[in-house]
């Protein structure tokens, strides 16, 4: 069996997906509370506990699953599409 593969080879299967699920959809999803005020931090949060610097990246593609929108298009939203002050 190749490195890196459980299973029956096929890539994209196994843990990977049901982590993807939880965080995207189970009950990962429902502490982030995707589509609100907040929830990349909150993904960020509590992933970084079991992925370190790398939950940003994670946190980054779990929110356009969960969400069909980037982060920045997302805040953009939620601000009603200006530009925020500083």
């Amino acid at each position: 069996m190749a490195r890196g593969r459980q299973g029956n080879g096929r890539r994209g299967g196994g843990n990977a997906q049901t982590l993807r699920d939880y965080w995207t959809h189970g009950a990962g999803a429902a502490k982030i509370r995707w589509g609100s005020p907040g929830d990349f931090n909150r993904c960020v949060r509590q992933v970084s506990k079991y992925m370190g610097p790398r939950a940003k990246g994670y946190c980054q593609l779990r929110h356009m699953a969960a969400t069909g929108m980037t982060t920045s298009a997302h805040a953009k939203a939620l601000r009603g599409g200006t530009r925020k002050r500083r």
